[in-house]
């Protein structure tokens, strides 16, 4: 029964430390379709996530990935695995809102791209492929410029580099 215990304890010590989740964590902003701020206690952060890359606010359809992700999150049961941290000092991570996998969601629904270049999640890549075929989301458009590319033609609207919760 001890050894049960001592295995549940530190499970849960495991759990509690990798996937955040409580009455006092909740998505507080959303920036874009893939970053978002995160209050968790008396703190904040802001959690970009991983394996996918939405429209900037800026670019075409960026308004409609970040409206998917508010809409999915906002007022939501969630749970964030935090991954590590990025050049931008933004936390990464997976994201769950109302037990769906928020980057997973909105690559499905055409409101992301699948990182290619930071990722090798199988599912995701799948995903963008059945979006793509279906022309859901931003694949309604017949050439949808990336989001890493537009980022480079447009470096002085970038929200990301320019904002205050960086």
């Amino acid at each position: 029964m001890m050894l049960k215990i001592a295995i549940l304890s530190l499970a849960l010590a495991f759990f509690s430390a990798n996937c955040l989740a409580d009455d006092s964590t909740y998505v507080e902003y959303v920036f874009d379709g893939d970053t978002v701020n995160i209050h968790q206690l008396s703190s904040e952060y802001k959690l970009r996530l991983s394996d996918i890359d939405a429209p900037e606010k800026n670019q075409p359809v960026g308004k409609e990935s970040r409206r998917a992700l508010i809409k999915l999150c906002m007022n939501q049961p969630m749970n964030v695995q935090l991954l590590g941290t990025d050049q931008y000092n933004r936390q990464l991570g997976h994201l769950q809102c109302n037990q769906i996998d928020a980057g997973l969601y909105l690559v499905k629904n055409g409101w992301a791209w699948y990182s290619a270049k930071y990722s090798n999640d199988k599912e995701i890549m799948q995903a963008e492929k059945t979006a793509r075929l279906n022309k859901l989301g931003l694949w309604k458009n017949k050439n949808p410029v990336p989001p890493w590319i537009w980022r480079k033609q447009h470096p002085y609207t970038n929200p990301t580099r320019n904002s205050r919760f960086n």
